[in-house]
């Protein structure tokens, strides 16, 4: 088997994440300040204090976790109401609600995580102005597309790394004596299409693009001098982001592999929406989970806590946030989930 691989992130070194910065522009130290912000479970503002990381949510799939000086994004998406995106052969979708912060508003992001290679996820503008030296991890599929480009546009630091594949992200400086900040990325089974016809067919066109979900296990290792990287690592806090899937047969390894197997997972961001576009000689086709789904999810991986995101942001969202919320009350969960609106944040802490 071989190494797993390894990228450092310096937080010290704070860089814009837009590319051609405007001269003279002062970097934003902070995001804007949370709306609301959610623990779990719920917490008086004294106990929440003892917290130490945070997500925030921008809208669609996209939010920012910050915790020991790292600022990791997920899936950038950052077109206004009325915006559109391209999602297939003669598919458009419109945007609807606006994000939480701008795209050249933001603090310094030292990451991103990207699920696929969809606009919805990665929308033009943000393809365009992203800085091209920032690191990445994403699956093979947007790799190739993100990194073959020509005059200067190819991105330098994609990481591809298919389901089950790993990658560690060494966070220095560490605010722990003789211990390193460290977080374990996974990529997750995952299918916008399911099996049959239809995924043969989506094979051959190419409509809908490959997607990754990741497990995300933050906490730290010894002194990395002592040992390889990773070797003595201690999870303090598991994330699992579900990233665009519909409840496939592939997530059922996910609880076997960790909820069945003593690695309890805290936190689970399912996308939601029912996002449903034109298949392939098809008159309409579900890629995302809607409520059922969810539901079915939820349950098969039995998180401490689920917050929904991917809902209500664009016209071909189907399955809208009301219809989660039922089926999680008829489900005997409703003290299971946690709803964030845009521009909310969730705190927990890393052990």
């Amino acid at each position: 088997m071989a190494p797993e691989a390894s990228i450092t992130i310096d937080t010290s070194k704070k860089q814009s994440p837009i590319r051609n910065a405007a001269q003279g522009a002062t970097l934003k130290e902070h995001l804007p300040p949370a709306k609301s912000s959610q623990t779990y479970p719920p917490q008086t503002s004294a106990e929440s204090a003892g917290t130490n990381a945070s997500l925030f949510f921008v809208g669609t799939a996209t939010t920012i976790l910050e915790w020991e000086g790292l600022r990791l994004m997920t899936d950038p998406n950052f077109l206004h109401a009325g915006d559109h995106v391209h999602l297939g052969p003669g598919v458009r979708g419109t945007r609807k609600t606006n994000p939480a912060v701008d795209l050249h508003d933001l603090p310094h992001i030292d990451l991103v995580l990207l699920s696929h290679y969809h606009a919805d996820h990665f929308d033009q503008v943000v393809e365009a102005s992203l800085r091209r030296d920032l690191p990445i991890l994403t699956t093979p599929h947007a790799h190739k597309h993100l990194t073959h480009k020509g005059h200067g546009e190819a991105f330098t630091a994609v990481q591809p790394l298919d389901a089950w594949e790993s990658t560690l992200v060494n966070v220095t400086p560490s605010s722990i004596p003789k211990r390193q900040a460290q977080l374990r990325v996974t990529g997750m089974p995952g299918k916008h299409v399911g099996d049959g016809l239809v995924a043969k067919a989506n094979d051959i066109l190419g409509a809908i693009p490959p997607t990754n979900g990741w497990m995300l296990e933050l906490g730290y290792t010894g002194d990395s001098s002592a040992s390889g990287p990773g070797s003595d690592f201690e999870c303090g806090y598991r994330i699992y982001i579900s990233g665009d899937t519909l409840y496939v047969s592939e997530l059922e390894k996910i609880p076997e592999l960790y909820t069945h197997a003593g690695k309890p997972i805290d936190l689970m961001l399912i996308h939601l929406g029912g996002t449903t576009v034109p298949g392939p000689h098809m008159p309409l086709l579900m890629v995302t989970m809607d409520a059922e789904q969810g539901v079915k999810l939820v349950k098969l991986v039995q998180p401490e806590v689920t917050v929904p995101i991917h809902y209500d942001d664009y016209d071909v969202f189907l399955s809208p946030l009301s219809d989660f919320k039922d089926a999680i009350t008829k489900a005997g969960l409703s003290d299971k989930v946690v709803y964030l609106d845009r521009g909310d944040e969730f705190q927990f802490h890393v052990r």
